[in-house]
């Protein structure tokens, strides 16, 4: 039952049990952050509609994941709001373009970004997919597809590719193979043309310690990463294929106070550098 939506007989709609675990688990580790975030007084996110998710969803968010945290939550907060201006800087030239958000989880892009003409188009796992249309709203512009992102036959789906497409990827390629990454990569840029990717990765170090098992959020474990860049790697990514006219880094917003502050500069301080993904930007000619 979608956020807000009650009953006939007002009473209270009854919460959806959230049962996931493994990777799509991590989906609601996002959502509590930005939730969090957008709870606060002064959020750098406006996001209403995650607080209302925390609300309809039966899983114990502060138990299982630990209490708010102020740097997790701006993070995740200003990482949403980076990936929302590029899409909207896309938009505003392709105003109907079709926006692919890869891994997507319970993130609610679409009601912050849309502009009452484009087209999206959710990818997810099938278990992660049953939860988002479980509790989520319904809309004739937004279709959800239950698939890998590494099954390429996602790029069928797009709806008039020649009105433009910008594919997200938020929170997702770190946990993919290289080899699905060149891929997927590869592949957008061979079948849209005038396209654009947003992607952001983790540094080795991080990623290495997921494999290993040793990054704990609260009782979740977070899942073996396997793909990492560094930022000063990004200009290798234009080998992955030829029709890759731009590889830019997309610098996070300033947030709130002191830790706001942190996080947007912390790129500019090599040993700070890989504490917030790096967000990266690629069109393709």
């Amino acid at each position: 039952m979608p956020p807000g939506h009650k009953p006939d007989d007002g009473t209270q709609p009854a919460r959806f049990k959230a049962k996931l675990s493994g990777l799509p688990e991590t989906l609601l580790w996002t959502l509590w952050n930005r939730a969090c975030e957008a709870g606060h007084a002064d959020p750098v996110l406006d996001d209403p509609l995650a607080t209302a998710l925390i609300q309809a969803l039966d899983y114990p968010f502060e138990a299982r994941l630990g209490p708010p945290h102020p740097l997790f939550s701006q993070v995740q907060g200003l990482r949403s709001l980076t990936f929302d201006r590029a899409v909207l800087r896309y938009t505003d030239r392709h105003p109907e373009a079709t926006v692919v958000a890869l891994g997507e989880g319970l993130e609610t892009g679409f009601w912050r970004v849309d502009n009452g003409r484009l087209r999206w188009l959710s990818v997810d796992l099938p278990e992660a997919v049953g939860l988002r249309c479980a509790v989520l709203p319904e809309h004739p512009r937004l279709r959800v597809l239950a698939r890998s992102a590494a099954d390429l036959s996602w790029l069928d789906e797009i709806d008039a590719p020649e009105r433009g497409t910008i594919v997200t990827a938020q929170g997702l390629m770190m946990y993919l193979r290289p080899r699905e990454v060149r891929e997927i990569i590869a592949a957008c840029a061979e079948r849209l043309p005038g396209g654009a990717l947003i992607l952001d990765s983790m540094p080795r170090w991080i990623t290495r310690l997921t494999r290993e098992g040793k990054i704990r959020i609260g009782e979740l474990t977070i899942p073996p990463m396997h793909w990492s860049m560094a930022p000063g790697d990004r200009h290798r990514l234009y080998s992955v294929h030829p029709r890759i006219t731009e590889v830019r880094a997309l610098t996070m917003e300033r947030g709130r106070g002191v830790t706001g502050r942190f996080i947007q500069y912390q790129h500019l301080v090599p040993v700070f550098r890989s504490i917030s993904p790096a967000v990266t930007l690629l069109r393709f000619a």
